[in-house]
C-alpha cells in the first residue's frame, strides 16, 4: 500500500463507523469513491476485493477432524455390516428383521450423551488395538420387542417399558450384543483385526464418560425394524480411537469386504476345521399311508408296503438339504446305501415336497 494515501471522502466514512459504533446510532455512511483501496483483514494490495473474498462458516463447538474421505469409507463399511447384522437377527429371532444404515456423523461427546434415552442399553466396549473405548446403545423402544420375540412373543406390538433391564433381560440381551460385536469384527478383518468385548453395560448413559464432552466421536446410526416396530442402535467410535488407522480409512484395501479371492491357504485353513464337524445325514426310504388302527396293531416281523420301486433311487439329505441320489444294499453285514448321483438343484427337490 506503499504511495497510497486515503481521501478525505473516506476518513469522513471511517470516522461516521466508528461513531455509529460508538454511540450506537443510525447513520448512513457513504460508500467509498474507490472501493478498491479498502482491504479486509488478512489481504493486501487489493488484489481481493471484498466482494470476491471467498468465506467459509467454521463452527468451534463441532469441529469436522475426520476427514471425507474416513467418513465415506466408515459408511460404505458399515452399510456391508447392517446387511450382514440383519440376516444374524433374522435368525435369532425367528422373523424377517431389516437393518438400515441412516447415517455417519461426526459429532462431539456430549452432544451425543443428551441425544439418548434414559435409561437404555448403555454398552461401553473394548475394541482392541483401537485406543480407548467404543459405545453401542440399544434404544428400548426395539430392545424390548426383540427380548419379547426371544421369549416366544407373537406379532402383537410391546409396550416399551422405562426402566432398568433386569438380570434376565441382560442374558438376552448379551446375545444380540454378542453377535453385534461377531459381525463387526468381520466387517473390520479386512482393515484391522479387532478384539470386540463387552465391558460394563449401564442404564443411564451419563454415568460412563470415556472421552472429553468436547471430544470429537463418530456417530453410526442404524435404524431395526422388527415386524411393524422400528428403533435405533448407535455405534458411537471417539476419533481418538481410529486417528491412528486414519490412513487405512482412506485407502481402498476395506473395499473388498467379503469379496477377497480364495488363495490355497484360505481354503486348506477352513476344509481343515471344517473336516472333523459332525453332519446329520438322512436317507429316506419311501413314505405311504396307514389306518391308525393298523399302526397300533403291528407287531415285529410286519410288513410296511409302500408305493415306492425298489430300483428307484433313495433321497440322502445333509443337514436337511437333499444333496444325493443312493441305491440300499449291504455292507459288511450292515444295511448301507451307495452315492449314485449329486443333486445339481436342491431347490427344486423342495419344491417338489
Amino acid at each position: 500500500m506503499a504511495g497510497e494515501v486515503l481521501s478525505q471522502e473516506e476518513v469522513e466514512n471511517l470516522l461516521n463507523i466508528m461513531s455509529m459504533s460508538g454511540n450506537k446510532k443510525d447513520a448512513d455512511p457513504k460508500p467509498a469513491a474507490n472501493p478498491k483501496k479498502a482491504f479486509p483483514l488478512g489481504t493486501s494490495g487489493g488484489a481481493t476485493g471484498w466482494g470476491h473474498e471467498k468465506i467459509t462458516p467454521y463452527d468451534f463447538k463441532r469441529p469436522e477432524r475426520v476427514g471425507k474421505e474416513q467418513m465415506k469409507a466408515l459408511q460404505t463399511l458399515h452399510e456391508g455390516f447392517g446387511r450382514k447384522f440383519a440376516a444374524g437377527l433374522s435368525a435369532m429371532l425367528r422373523t424377517i428383521v431389516e437393518v438400515k444404515l441412516t447415517s455417519v456423523d461426526q459429532l462431539t461427546y456430549s452432544e451425543f450423551i443428551f441425544s439418548l434415552d434414559n435409561p437404555t442399553c448403555f454398552n461401553l466396549l473394548r475394541a482392541e488395538p483401537l485406543e480407548g473405548n467404543l459405545i453401542l446403545d440399544i434404544n428400548p423402544s426395539i430392545l424390548y420387542p426383540m427380548i419379547d420375540r426371544m421369549l416366544g412373543g407373537g406379532r402383537e406390538p410391546t409396550l416399551t417399558s422405562r426402566r432398568p433391564l433386569t438380570e434376565i433381560e441382560l442374558r438376552l440381551v448379551s446375545r444380540i450384543t454378542n453377535l453385534f460385536l461377531r459381525e463387526m469384527k468381520h466387517a473390520w478383518e479386512n482393515m484391522l483385526e479387532l478384539e470386540l468385548k463387552v465391558v460394563q453395560v449401564e442404564s443411564n448413559p451419563q454415568l460412563i464418560q470415556i472421552v472429553p464432552p468436547n471430544e470429537v466421536v463418530v456417530l453410526v446410526c442404524f435404524e431395526v425394524t422388527l415386524i411393524e416396530v422400528r428403533g435405533i442402535i448407535n455405534l458411537c467410535i471417539p476419533y481418538n480411537a481410529i486417528e491412528r488407522i486414519s490412513g487405512k480409512l482412506a485407502s481402498n484395501s476395506w473395499v473388498t469386504y467379503g469379496r477377497r479371492q480364495a488363495t490355497p491357504q484360505s481354503i486348506e485353513k477352513i476344509s481343515k476345521s471344517i473336516r472333523n464337524m459332525l453332519v446329520e445325514l438322512k436317507v429316506k426310504l419311501g413314505q405311504t399311508k396307514i389306518e391308525l388302527n393298523d399302526l397300533l396293531h403291528l407287531r415285529i416281523g410286519d410288513v410296511i408296503c409302500t408305493q415306492k420301486n425298489v430300483n428307484t433311487p433313495l433321497l440322502v439329505s445333509v443337514e436337511g438339504i437333499p444333496k444325493y441320489w443312493a441305491k440300499p444294499g449291504a455292507y459288511k453285514g450292515y444295511t448301507a446305501i451307495q452315492i449314485e448321483d449329486i443333486i445339481a438343484d436342491p431347490t427344486e427337490i423342495i419344491a417338489q415336497e
